[in-house]
């Protein structure tokens, strides 16, 4: 099948190949059981990848760039890949300089590795947010190489990510501009909070249903403490938590806003204007209604055709096929959100 427009895959899964792998890039002086991603006790009960992300002689698509090549980008035709790794789940760990160190170990795989292999893989690279001051180092040290394009943390976290303990590590990407992603995956886990306002729940459908809730929560402390008027240049990118809830929050903020403008005097605009002006979410885990006009009203009102981004999720069980999505959206749209806005966020010629 031929795809009608270009395609810019913006949140793909690389892997480290084994543990011992990991241990070559990891500093010499910290030793022990590399922490895997996930949410612990909420494991998915039919696995997390794809059957078929799978070579012959059992070698995942994620683990190799020859392989994510032939199963994902030939196939597609796609222009570029974002590499988003899963590392960034770090950030809940409670050692702070393991965290970073592992972080690092990440990034010299992802630069040594990864992104020499394809000139159509464009990393992420990560830090452990414990040490925000050791965060700004490691962006320094890594955000000049030419291939990587955003900053990715984990969405769970400790505190909201609009709180000022965040905003030297946000200067940092503003200054190499870097957008900034966030991915679940780790919610309930490590010093993370529980996985949804209500607290913890006991089953994966449950876990992964809510995690669009942490998204609001962040979303909501990044307006209203002030981010977008203190980093004017900074771009967020929410990742892999759903879209249709977006137009909701836009009008809850702005009521509010117009009542209670005094509890956030730094604010010089509608709160939905920040976000139209600052955020992207991506498409996947994209929302299917049973009726498909009802998903195009959301889009309507969320201005969709230019906050969206085209993803995948591959390897994992929930990937989105791009010439499956978005069939009834306008062609000029679609184009947009296929590979018109992360080319242009992301600077991509």
């Amino acid at each position: 099948m031929k795809q009608i427009t270009k395609v810019i895959d913006c949140d793909v899964h690389h892997a480290f190949k084994d543990h011992r792998q990991y241990m070559t890039y990891l500093r010499k002086h910290w030793s022990g059981v590399i922490p895997g991603g996930g949410a612990g006790a909420y494991a998915s009960p039919i696995g997390v990848h794809r059957k078929d992300a799978y070579a012959d002689d059992g070698e995942s698509a994620a683990a190799d760039p020859g392989l994510l090549t032939d199963y994902l980008i030939e196939p597609y035709d796609m222009e570029f890949a974002i590499l988003t790794g899963g590392t960034y789940d770090i950030s809940v760990h409670p050692h702070a300089d393991y965290a970073a160190a592992v972080a690092a170990a990440y990034n010299d795989h992802l630069i040594a590795e990864w992104l020499p292999r394809n000139p159509k893989f464009k990393g992420s690279m990560t830090v452990a947010v414990q040490d925000p001051q050791q965060a700004v180092r490691e962006i320094d040290r890594i955000a000049p190489h030419p291939d990587v394009v955003q900053l990715i943390l984990a969405s769970a976290a400790r505190i909201p990510y609009g709180h000022r303990y965040y905003h030297p590590i946000y200067e940092a990407a503003e200054r190499h501009g870097l957008p900034v992603a966030i991915h679940p995956g780790s919610e309930g886990s490590g010093t993370s909070n529980p996985p949804t306002a209500a607290g913890f729940v006991s089953n994966y459908m449950q876990w992964h249903t809510s995690l669009s809730q942490n998204f609001m929560a962040h979303l909501v402390s990044l307006i209203c403490e002030g981010v977008f008027e203190k980093f004017p240049r900074l771009k967020f990118v929410l990742v892999e938590g759903g879209v249709a809830w977006l137009p909701h929050l836009m009008w809850r903020m702005d009521k509010n806003f117009k009542a209670l403008r005094s509890t956030t005097p730094w604010l010089k605009k509608m709160p939905s204007r920040y976000i139209r002006e600052h955020c992207y979410l991506t498409t996947q885990p994209i929302e299917e209604p049973d009726n498909p006009k009802h998903l195009l009203q959301i889009f309507e009102m969320m201005d969709a055709e230019n906050i969206l981004l085209f993803s995948s999720d591959f390897p994992h069980w929930d990937f989105d096929d791009p010439f499956m999505i978005l069939k009834n959206v306008s062609a000029e749209a679609k184009h947009k959100i296929m590979c018109g806005n992360a080319k242009q966020l992301y600077s991509l010629n």
